[in-house]
């Protein structure tokens, strides 16, 4: 089991950026940052996995968010660039050791952080 602990959340206006913070116990094999809106599901943003780092991201985010990680430091990063009000939600940062995918779906993952509240203002 892999312990995770997000940080990085706050209250940022439209346009402005924030970067999440997640630290791990020991490194997975991927690791991905999913979002949950207020009276939504929780939804895929991006993930980074293997050897070769390969890097997905949801449409809504391409171009703005970048995810990253420190292999020595067992640490993944999301850089947010360009937020917008619908960015709005608890983020939270996912673990897992499995080989095949799908890596956009929370079930793939057997680790979980707490969450960290991203608020966009209008």
């Amino acid at each position: 089991q892999v312990q995770l602990v997000e940080s990085g959340g706050g209250l940022v206006q439209t346009g402005g950026s924030l970067t999440l913070s997640c630290a791990a116990s020991s490194r997975a094999y991927a690791m991905a940052w999913f979002r949950q809106g207020p009276g939504k599901e929780r939804e895929f943003v991006a993930v980074i996995r293997g050897r070769n780092d390969n890097i997905a991201y949801v449409d809504s985010v391409k171009g703005r968010f970048t995810i990253s990680r420190d292999n020595a430091e067992n640490t993944v990063a999301l850089q947010m660039n360009n937020l917008k009000p619908e960015d709005t939600a608890v983020y939270y940062c996912a673990a897992t050791h499995a080989y095949s995918g799908p890596y956009d779906s929370p079930s793939q993952y057997s680790d979980w952080g707490q969450g960290t509240q991203v608020t966009v203002s209008s």
